[in-house]
């Protein structure tokens, strides 16, 4: 039920609807506190509205969400994240990157800078911003891992990818220089 509704109102041309609909399938595919959650097939849903109709917002709140969720507790589909990573969709390569964003400490850094290196040299805006978004994430949790892969990678990793990882860590570096 939730599927289909899900689907209707992506399919139904005003935006809000596609925003309905990423709240729904994200908090579907949330882990219940009890019980089973949402089968690994739901990705195939996920998977069909990012490659519909995206938009960089909806994609980044289900590659986060939705995405993120779903992998976590189902993790035979990291497989799915390593063809979308490579495939021609660059929504669905944004997705891969993005998806662990909200794991922290549980991220799997070996992946993670392997991924953004696999698409380092890409030449879309939205997955150079998304390899830099994901490092920052991760960043802080570890952030003399970020510092060390993007100072070995420098040449292979955009500016924006570069600038958008260590972005963060800037950030603390100059808040704690005024606190001084």
């Amino acid at each position: 039920m939730v599927i289909e509704a899900v689907v209707d109102l992506w399919g139904r041309p005003e935006r809000e609807h596609q925003y309905l609909a990423c709240t729904l399938a994200n908090r579907h595919a949330r882990p219940p506190a009890r019980g089973p959650g949402p089968t690994p097939a739901f990705l195939d849903t996920v998977e069909t509205l990012l490659a519909t109709r995206p938009w960089w917002d909806t994609v980044d709140a289900l590659a986060t969400h939705a995405v993120g969720d779903l992998v976590r507790a189902h993790p035979r589909l990291r497989d799915r994240m390593d063809a979308w990573l490579v495939g021609d969709d660059m929504w669905l390569t944004r997705s891969a990157l993005l998806h662990m964003n909200r794991w922290r400490t549980a991220t799997d850094a070996d992946w993670l800078f392997s991924a953004c290196l696999a698409q380092g040299a890409h030449r879309d805006f939205f997955v150079r911003k998304a390899i830099g978004w994901a490092l920052r994430e991760y960043s802080k949790v570890d952030p003399a891992a970020v510092v060390a892969f993007v100072d070995a990678h420098e040449d292979d990793l955009s500016g924006l990818s570069r600038r958008e990882a260590l972005m963060w860590l800037e950030r603390r570096r100059r808040a704690a220089a005024r606190a001084r």
